[in-house]
């Protein structure tokens, strides 16, 4: 069964359970879905349905921030509640060492590349590279810092 149709399934069940909460965000997910296939005329696959709820929990994660500075406790509690089911759908995540080895091993394979040194200006070729091999299965931004740190060091 593929993700979205894991998604709408847990649709289903939340409707059936009246969960309005739960069955909101679930919409919202789907919605998001829905709205890239047809902007991009595409079929989304898993690794697709994936950058999008990486994208939604981003969202959430900035309001969140922003409605607590704000103090405005219970905006921020909804978008928790909401990320939280987010969080359902995305796969196991990587250590933080195991993201910074994968880096390496990448930084080292583009330096062979290049036949020469990776310094702090190849920051732009190894996210590209990394982004392809580790989407969905790191955050970005742990992705980043460990770039930085392997091409610093």
């Amino acid at each position: 069964m593929s993700l979205k149709d894991q998604i709408t399934e847990d649709m289903k069940t939340a409707m059936r359970a009246k969960d309005s909460e739960r069955l909101g965000t679930i919409r919202l997910l789907l919605s998001a879905c829905k709205q890239k296939e047809v902007d991009e005329r595409v079929v989304l696959d898993d690794a697709m349905v994936v950058s999008i709820v990486d994208k939604l929990i981003k969202q959430r994660k900035d309001s969140i921030a922003a409605f607590r500075s704000a103090e405005r406790a219970d905006l921020a509690d909804k978008e928790e509640a909401e990320l939280k089911v987010l969080q359902t759908y995305l796969p196991q995540r990587m250590s933080a060492d195991d993201v910074l080895a994968e880096v390496k091993d990448i930084v080292a394979e583009l330096a062979a590349e290049l036949g020469r040194a990776t310094g702090p200006g190849d920051m732009g070729k190894v996210m590209g590279v990394v982004k392809t091999k580790l989407a969905g299965k790191a955050e970005m931004g742990t992705v980043s810092a460990a770039v930085k740190a392997a091409l610093a060091g």
